[in-house]
């Protein structure tokens, strides 16, 4: 028997995911409510909790069985959901979560699932007594971009990796709850998560230094709309996060991995991406460096380059990817692929980037 049929076969028998939502705003109606949409196999939509009810109309018009709720309190005590996805603005996202966990809830807590590093301790704790119910939502570790910069560190075309840039840029005149600080705004918190997960990731462990700075350029709130952050891991590894929200130059790649022999970069969105490297049979010259004062000569070599595409087998997005890696945890019992104690420490840099720059006082 075809062992690809028959986890076919078991996934099919399962039945959907049903999510109740807790705050029908812009990153459910744009992000995540198309990406469930388009795995309705997997997913369901049984309830929505929000204030505004054009936004609970239009979860009912992807899901037209959809119960209503103005109180996410009443909404818990609905029996007929697995999975809670908190959505709420920031400052209410810790609070929301814990009250998901206390009920025995599957959670989903939008990013940043909390704005302390004390927070999210006190969320993990709740998630270890909730028998590790809590899923921090990072799609980013799914997009397609970072699953490319990923494979490009394993690429020996590369040489040895010595630096990583994660770059999301826009331009952007925020004027909503996102860009005050007292709501919990500010690039670092809105941006800052997915962009720390993937940065420590690549990194490949904990890092030993972090330099970081916050600026105010577009955004028309009192919060930061730029941050730069750079990670040393413990060996010659150096990543590096241009979060800029002021940027009106055309926008740079997604990412960048640098090594001694080529460079790997892919645009944000992108499902494939390019090497540009050294022909990987071509050797230098042996020669030595000298005090001598040196002759008036170019000292450029000719060195071969070629270009190579680096591709994806599959074309998920990220929202898509994310959702699939929740339904295989929840239904499948299997392992999340974001450890919730590496969440609970990105929260702790963006802690320490946050108290450490003037600007955010």
């Amino acid at each position: 028997m075809n062992m690809d049929t028959t986890m076919q076969d078991v996934s099919a028998a399962r039945p959907p995911v049903r999510i109740g939502i807790v705050g029908a705003g812009r990153s459910v109606l744009q992000v995540h409510l198309p990406a469930l949409q388009s795995l309705p196999d997997l997913f369901a939509v049984t309830a929505v909790c929000d204030l505004i009810k054009d936004h609970r109309d239009r979860v009912e018009r992807a899901y037209p069985h959809v119960r209503h709720y103005r109180r996410y309190e009443d909404m818990l005590d609905d029996n007929e959901m697995d999975l809670v996805l908190v959505a709420l603005p920031t400052v209410y996202h810790a609070k929301a979560a814990l009250a998901s966990l206390a009920k025995g809830r599957w959670t989903v807590v939008e990013s940043p699932m909390a704005l302390s590093h004390d927070q999210a301790l006190v969320l993990r704790a709740a998630a270890i007594k909730a028998r590790g119910r809590l899923l921090p939502s990072l799609p980013g570790y799914f997009s397609p971009e970072f699953r490319l910069a990923r494979m490009a560190l394993a690429d020996s075309r590369l040489g040895d990796v010595y630096e990583a840039i994660v770059r999301r840029q826009d331009f952007v005149r925020r004027d909503d709850w996102q860009s005050i600080k007292r709501c919990g705004g500010g690039a670092a918190w809105y941006e800052g998560p997915d962009a720390v997960q993937q940065a420590v990731t690549l990194l490949g462990s904990a890092p030993s230094q972090l330099w970081s700075e916050l600026k105010r350029i577009a955004s028309l709130g009192d919060a930061e709309d730029t941050a730069h952050i750079a990670l040393k891991g413990r060996g010659d590894m150096t990543v590096y996060i241009d979060i800029g929200g002021g940027r009106l130059d055309a926008r740079g790649p997604a990412f960048e991995i640098r090594g001694s022999r080529g460079v790997f970069t892919v645009m944000p969105g992108a499902m494939s991406g390019t090497v540009r490297a050294i022909e990987p049979t071509f050797k230098f010259s042996r020669r030595r460096s000298s005090v001598r004062t040196p002759p008036v000569v170019d000292m450029h070599e000719d060195i071969p380059v070629r270009e190579w595409p680096l591709a994806l087998p599959d074309q998920d997005t990220a929202a898509a990817g994310y959702w699939k890696a929740v339904y295989e945890t929840v239904r499948r019992a299997q392992p999340f692929p974001i450890s919730l104690d590496d969440a609970v420490e990105a929260i702790h840099y963006l802690q320490v980037v946050k108290q450490s720059s003037p600007f955010s006082k």
